[in-house]
């Protein structure tokens, strides 16, 4: 119980100190933000704070803090240190930048600022990850749920493959309208009643797991090893465990979140509270749940192994919320999570989209030429998962790699642009490193035959792939540093300000 609650001060404590230093960094100031300066209509809509803070947290709070830190406890109570040490120094950090150098360059996405940041070389790649990425995303967030959906909790014993299609559809069907129609039409009226179910939830499992809190393991300095080593299957905590629990620590995911609060917000000055606040949140909710999920693995230690974590999370509600009408609204407010971050995932794509092709998105005609394609594709990979006997776990494996491929690329654009501007750029530096040797260390290590179920990857010797990440990481940071002095010294650059004409590619060299 001490080291979860050391974790939780953590969370708490960060906000108001490193949280406050991150943002004197950055320096939010008065000038208009893209909703009063730029405002469409569509997607660039002014909104309560209020709101946004909600929808911020809706958006990037999926299901990776609920089902990932449950299948991530299996690692020991180191997780209790490391999860809010990195929500601190990485997710919150990241998250803050994404939206706040958004702001600054009239809302756009990580690929679009890339271009700008980075290169056109390097935006071409950002740009393929990303949409990939996102695709996998809506498709995964709408699998998940559908599957809640079908779980004994909310329809008894009479789990059923038609109840689950038939989720799939209608949850695809709101994916769509939430994709296709402005912001403040739907997102913006439901998102406040989903949050309140979210909240409403997430402190019925916390009420649940209070009087179990003296069970929870302890993680001891003198034990470290073992606890490096504690996972059931073996699994080694670098990269494993970063991969698993993902959304809790660090997540690309909210870089595509981010930029849609962005244009909605009306001062710069709440950008703490909406960005890094909600990161900070969403890892107070990853710990409530890693401790519930320690609890219900020391009761049934068969669940360990073999269980899926919708299973694990399904046998959790039910063993420390015994009243059913409760039981439901967790696993409804866990369905939510999963929707409210699939509907904007899709959206975000399309944006990105329209801003690396130029059509303008204030046309129901533009948006659907860009809207139809996407779905349709991800339809497919839908269908095709669910078809295919080892299909969900693929897929879950590559959005998982993935999603932290994003936030390396959200944190280069967030590394160029503090070295461009000659501020303190190690704060995104650091944490943009580290996520570059996990993601290295994960794809060159990684393979069915080092990890049983794994995807695909280069299948080498694991201190083989530690070494050659530890390169990549610092070949990357260089580059950066490389390139963020360079803008310094490019004539009409300016960090701060969207001039297509000199930043999508267009930069003359310096003189």
């Amino acid at each position: 119980m001490i080291t979860f609650l050391i974790g939780v001060a953590i969370l708490i404590l960060g906000y108001f100190t490193y949280g406050k230093f991150v943002e004197r960094v950055f320096g939010p100031d008065d000038r208009k933000t893209p909703a009063l300066a730029n405002p469409d209509g569509v997607d660039r809509v002014p909104m309560p704070h209020w709101k946004n803070v909600l929808i911020q947290l809706l958006n990037i709070a999926g299901i990776g803090p609920v089902i990932g830190v449950i299948l991530g406890i299996k690692f020991g109570a180191i997780v209790f240190i490391l999860l809010p040490l990195g929500n601190v120094l990485g997710g919150a950090v990241h998250d803050y930048f994404s939206g706040m150098i958004s702001m600054r360059n009239n809302g756009y996405n990580v690929p679009a600022l890339s271009r700008k940041f980075l290169g056109k070389g390097p935006a071409k790649l950002v740009m393929t990850l990303i949409s990939v990425a996102l695709i996998l995303v809506g498709a995964v967030f709408t699998t998940t749920p559908a599957a809640l959906v079908n779980t004994p909790i909310l329809v008894g014993s009479h789990v059923s493959p038609t109840l689950f299609w038939i989720a799939v559809v209608c949850i695809f069907a709101y994916y769509f309208i939430s994709t296709f129609f402005p912001i403040d039409k739907i997102i913006g009226r439901i998102y406040p009643i989903f949050g309140a179910l979210l909240i409403l939830a997430s402190l019925a499992i916390f009420v649940g797991i209070i009087p179990n809190l003296n069970v929870l393991d302890e993680f001891c300095f003198a034990d470290i090893m073992s606890n490096f080593h504690k996972h059931p299957a073996g699994q080694p905590i670098i990269p494993m465990l970063f991969v698993t629990i993902a959304c809790g620590i660090i997540s690309g995911f909210h870089s595509t979140q981010s930029p849609l609060v962005a244009r909605t917000e009306v001062t710069e000055k709440t950008g703490r509270q909406t960005f890094y606040g909600m990161m900070i949140i969403e890892g107070l909710i990853g710990m409530i749940w890693a401790a519930g999920g320690m609890f219900i693995y020391h009761q049934m230690p068969e669940l360990l192994t073999g269980a899926s974590g919708v299973k694990v999370l399904s046998v959790l509600v039910s063993t420390v919320i015994p009243w059913a009408p409760i039981s439901i609204l967790v696993v409804v407010g866990v369905i939510i999570l999963a929707i409210t971050s699939g509907d904007t995932s899709l959206r975000s794509l399309r944006l990105t989209i329209a801003e690396l092709t130029g059509l303008e998105q204030t046309s129901v005609r533009n948006r659907l030429i860009l809207t139809i394609p996407m779905f349709a594709l991800c339809a497919v990979i839908i269908f095709w998962s669910n078809l295919n006997p080892e299909g969900f776990n693929i897929l879950w494996n590559y959005f998982s790699w993935s999603n932290q491929l994003m936030a390396v690329c959200s944190l280069c654009v967030a590394t160029v642009y503090l070295r461009s501007k000659k501020k303190n750029f190690w704060i995104a530096l650091i944490p943009c490193m580290f996520m570059t040797f996990i993601t290295a260390d994960y794809i060159l290590w990684v393979s069915p035959e080092n990890l049983k179920g794994a995807p695909l990857g280069f299948g080498l010797d694991y201190k083989t792939a530690l070494v050659i990440a530890l390169h990549d990481a610092a070949i990357l940071g260089f580059f950066l540093c490389v390139r963020g002095k360079e803008l310094t010294k490019m004539p009409g650059f300016d960090a701060d300000v969207w001039r297509p004409e000199l930043d999508e590619g267009k930069i003359p060299k310096a003189q």
